[in-house]
């Protein structure tokens, strides 16, 4: 484990290293790993084109960096700890000695069936430790995976398995979730109606509910690994993988047409979700991390998988749902483990506040030492909330921006060696050199400004294309600004060169000739009590060329909305300003979400300007009903 930048003035010192001899730098966190073959050149890159290469010629396989090579220390020691949906069923902890039998045993099941390197294989499993497995058995023997969330709808799994042209698939029969059952088998029996390239389906029994079997096709978990002799898996070695070969390909959620599948490579990814989850956590050896986040998203990849066993560390999965079968459930993971690092989404922290603070207060959760936010720019009462009622006053809170585009954390604070600053990401890691620019591509120097937030050099974890079509990336991440990558966020930078995340560039909206993000009204009318969440879109407005429309869920009496909506928008016009107020307010009981809990504002948008007939698929949203119900309150 590289040396962690303890105080401030160590990671000053590390963010000039990393810019003024990039080379030098990364070289000497890569030595740290087990390489095959060591490298010929550390980085090479050209954003126009775009081609990026990391630690070209070397030779490696990250799956011994994430298993073998901690075996002669760490083999006893738990890697894995699996929580189920349901709090009465027995938890499961692989040690590292026993995760990497796992692993070698189904990647010897892949192979008996003719898997191989370079063959793209989906994952669409519920949240079990065989979905670990699977996606860390295909990284054994070479095979791209692929993980489609185990919810979207079949329309949406087949529309990925064409795209990625995949040859296997690996399910379960079904999942648990919350309160659900989801039948996977059958989502995965329809898909494949629409698809040709898929030979092998393998089949993990969770839920033991009745499936179809089609002969010489699908094969049951259980019979595949009763096939394969231990000895002789462990025996095989890792496939050896080049430093640019890709790993994986993951869709990125909520796209329209044709699914978009960014592909991460071997040798740049291990080394920045190492690095990242070390620094960004302050990781120390022994540390239990629960990032509550599904496998199916990049977060589940990085920093339930990748980023904490390449460290050593024992990252905890959980089947589960925050709420289910009670509010405080996250809390009893927390102590029944002694949870260390808790990394989760401003999503699941706003809905626990409105579970009321009962089903926190009764739990200390003295382990408890670091909290993490992920996926979207917290609010200043989500942030206090969690710092003060979760974290007891005591936790460092590291609220971490990034994309699936950046492979792990840019820009965070370092828990406890760096400043936070609530709802501000704060400061870039080293390695990333983050810019804001104007419409028109002109940098925008000094501090208390904002623009589109925009990196002006590679990190290691970079995507390096999107799935057979390298020009898709190019328009979409490197042309708006050309020799520059474009996040597609805007963002402000204060007085310190914090910087804080003001949402989507298209989600920013202009009133009056005034830019005004989403977030930061959303975040002023979430100070309102009584309100849970909101979502914030623009619509046309005779005078002002945007008006604000807000959908507020809101626990109290709704009888007067008048008067409710003149106090949203009095908190609304002492934190930004009467510009920022809204004109419409609707009160309603949920948002459109994905099942990664982001909010698809592009649907609202759709309503708030009455273009209901181009909605487009409401299927894969976590629930569907939600846009009827909206639809029949518009105002």
């Amino acid at each position: 484990m590289p040396s962690l930048m303890n105080n401030l003035e160590s990671r000053n010192l590390a963010y000039l290293q990393s810019l003024e001899n990039p080379e030098a730098f990364w070289g000497e966190i890569a030595d740290q790993f087990t390489w095959k073959r060591k490298w010929d050149k550390v980085l090479d890159w050209n954003f126009e084109t775009p081609s990026v290469r990391w630690f070209d010629g070397a030779q490696l396989n990250i799956t011994e960096n994430c298993l073998d090579r901690h075996l002669p220390d760490r083999g006893n020691d738990p890697a894995l700890i699996w929580e189920s949906n349901n709090p009465q069923e027995p938890s499961k902890t692989y040690t590292y000695r026993e995760l990497h039998e796992a692993v070698c045993i189904f990647a010897q099941a892949l192979r008996n069936e003719g898997i191989a390197k370079g063959d793209r294989v989906c994952i669409y499993m519920g949240m079990v430790p065989e979905l670990a497995i699977a996606v860390l058995a295909c990284a054994r023997i070479g095979a791209i995976h692929s993980v489609i969330f185990g919810g979207f709808s079949a329309q949406s799994v087949s529309d990925r398995v064409n795209d990625a042209q995949a040859v296997a698939i690996i399910t379960c029969d079904g999942a648990f979730r919350g309160a659900k059952d989801i039948a996977l088998k059958t989502v995965i029996d329809e898909a494949l109606t629409q698809c040709t390239s898929v030979k092998k389906v393998w089949v993990y029994q969770r839920t033991n509910t009745t499936i179809s079997l089609l002969s010489g096709r699908d094969i049951l978990w259980s019979d595949a690994i009763a096939a394969v002799d231990i000895n002789q898996a462990i025996a095989v070695p890792a496939e050896i993988m080049e430093a640019e070969d890709p790993l994986f390909i993951l869709y990125t959620s909520g796209s329209t047409g044709k699914p978009k599948g960014v592909v991460h490579t071997c040798a740049g990814y291990m080394v920045w979700t190492h690095y990242t989850f070390t620094q960004a956590f302050q990781y120390q050896p022994g540390w239990i991390h629960f990032c509550t986040a599904d496998i199916g998203w990049i977060t589940g990849h990085s920093y339930i998988l990748y980023g904490p066993l390449s460290a050593g560390a024992t990252t905890l999965m959980f089947e589960g749902t925050p709420t289910y079968p009670s509010p405080n459930r996250f809390w009893e993971v927390v102590e029944k483990h002694r949870v260390d690092i808790l990394y989760t989404a401003p999503t699941a922290i706003r809905s626990l506040i409105g579970a009321g603070d009962e089903w926190v207060e009764k739990h200390a959760m003295p382990s408890l030492k670091v909290l993490g936010t992920v996926g979207e720019p917290i609010n200043a009462e989500a942030w206090y909330w969690y710092h003060e009622k979760v974290g007891k006053g005591r936790c460092e809170i590291v609220d971490t921006w990034w994309q699936t585009e950046t492979g792990g954390v840019l820009i965070t604070n370092l828990a406890g060696a760096t400043p936070s600053k609530p709802t501000y990401a704060t400061l870039p890691l080293p390695g990333v050199e983050p810019l804001l620019v104007d419409e028109q591509g002109h940098e925008i120097f000094g501090n208390n400004v904002s623009g589109n937030l925009c990196i002006r050099r590679p990190w290691p974890g970079i995507l390096r294309t999107t799935w057979g079509d390298h020009e898709r990336c190019k328009q979409t991440y490197f042309s708006t600004y050309p020799g520059l990558y474009f996040t597609g966020d805007g963002a402000l930078r204060d007085e310190n060169g914090f910087y804080r995340i003001t949402g989507r560039v298209d989600d920013v909206l202009n009133v009056s000739g005034h830019r005004i993000g989403t977030a930061e009204v959303e975040n002023a009318i979430n100070l309102y009590p009584g309100v849970v969440e909101s979502a914030i879109v623009g619509y046309p407005h005779d005078i002002k060329g945007q008006g604000i429309y807000a959908y507020v869920i809101y626990q109290g009496d709704t009888t007067d909305r008048e008067s409710l909506a003149k106090g949203i928008n009095e908190v609304v016009s002492k934190t930004i300003g009467a510009i920022a107020k809204a004109d419409k307010i609707q009160v309603v009981s949920g948002l459109p979400k994905t099942r990664s809990g982001k909010i698809m504002r592009r649907i609202l948008r759709k309503i708030a300007e009455g273009e209901l007939a181009s909605l487009g698929d409401t299927t894969t949203l976590l629930d569907p009903a939600v846009v009827d119900e909206i639809i029949a309150g518009r105002r």
